[in-house]
Formats: C-alpha cells, sequence, structure tokens
C-alpha cells in the first residue's frame, strides 16, 4: 500500500536535512511525496547544498507544488496523507502555523494536517531560543505538531556531518509512523 507524505523546505539553515529526508523517502517504494521548497529554501538549498540542490530534492518527489499556489491538492484535507514534515522549519513558518496563519502552501499544508489530526513534525531550525520561540513552539504542539528540534543523538557514535544528518532524518520519518522497520538505529542499552 502506498502511503503519500507532504515534505516541505523552508529558509532556516539546515537544507541538507530536506535534502536527506527526501532522499530517505524516493527510497521507500511504499512513499509518494508532495514537496514545496519556498523562496527562501532554494537560497538556503544553493548556499549549503550546492547550485545544483533544489534540482536534486526536485527529481526525487513525486509532485512539486510552488509555495504560492495555496489551490494544490494538499491544501485540502480531502486528499489523504500519512503525515507532512517541514524540514527545515524557519521560525517565521513555525510562527505563522503557531497563529494559524495559511498564507502561502507550507503553513496552509501544515493547518490542513493539524485539522485532519494527521502527524506534522517540525524540524524547528533556531539557536539559541528567545522565549517568543519557545511560546509559539508550545503552541504549535497545544494544537497536535511534533516539534523536531534537529539536535544530534551521538549514542550511535557519528564519525560524520553526513551520519548526523542522516540519523536526524531517519528519526523525523520515523515520527510519521510509516508501517514497516523503523529508519532510524534505535538505543540499545549501554554496551561496555
Amino acid at each position: 500500500m502506498t502511503c503519500r507524505i507532504v515534505l516541505a523546505l523552508t529558509g532556516a539553515s539546515g537544507a541538507a536535512l530536506g535534502l536527506r529526508i527526501a532522499q530517505r523517502l524516493a527510497a521507500r517504494p511504499d512513499v509518494e511525496t508532495e514537496l514545496v521548497v519556498s523562496a527562501a529554501a532554494r537560497r538556503t538549498l544553493a548556499h549549503e547544498v550546492g547550485p545544483k540542490a533544489y534540482d536534486q530534492v526536485t527529481s526525487m518527489a513525486t509532485r512539486s507544488h510552488d509555495q504560492a499556489d495555496i489551490g494544490a491538492s494538499i491544501a485540502s484535507g480531502s486528499l489523504g496523507t500519512a503525515g507532512m514534515i517541514i524540514a527545515p522549519c524557519s521560525m517565521r513558518t513555525l510562527a505563522a502555523i503557531a497563529a494559524g496563519i495559511t498564507d502561502n502552501l507550507v503553513t496552509r499544508a501544515a493547518d490542513v494536517h493539524l485539522k485532519e489530526r494527521r502527524r506534522l513534525v517540525l524540524l524547528a531550525r533556531e539557536t539559541p531560543l528567545h522565549l517568543g520561540h519557545l511560546r509559539n513552539m508550545v503552541a504549535v504542539t497545544e494544537i497536535g505538531a511534533i516539534v523536531m528540534p534537529p539536535v544530534p543523538a551521538f549514542y550511535h557514535r557519528p564519525e560524520t556531518l553526513e551520519d548526523v544528518v542522516d540519523h536526524l532524518a531517519a528519526r523525523a520519518i520515523d515520527l510519521l509512523g510509516l508501517p514497516g522497520k523503523p529508519e532510524a538505529r534505535a538505543w540499545d542499552g549501554e554496551t561496555g
């Protein structure tokens, strides 16, 4: 059975996370990916990953949508999805979701996921956090989102930045609760 995932990239640092999530989802024959990349995310992808990164991420999606197209299929609850990931999620996007502002396709699709009680995972990217960021994180959590700041786990002893990005991408996908084997390596207890 195929499931549909919405993946959005917004203009925060951490563009490699969105790209790696797209790669992992594309490798799953049971997943169709609906992609939205904001204008700021395109710029961040080029700066952080390289000039061809936008083409890479769009080539892995089943369908790509323009951020301005609030009439796209993913803007409606009638389109069934298994969840949505925003990676990275800018504080502007998080604040808009917290306030119910649906002025672009990313925030509209997120709002749809919340109203339909579907999983919405936000890889909120900013540091340090001020009280406004924290209050917005509380607000989106109270309305049903999962806030996952991309803080690396070290129990699997990553050796490269790619290891860190891969593990974070896997954890974000696991939060959607898709059928099958978990993407991320689980903690198996302390070993001497």
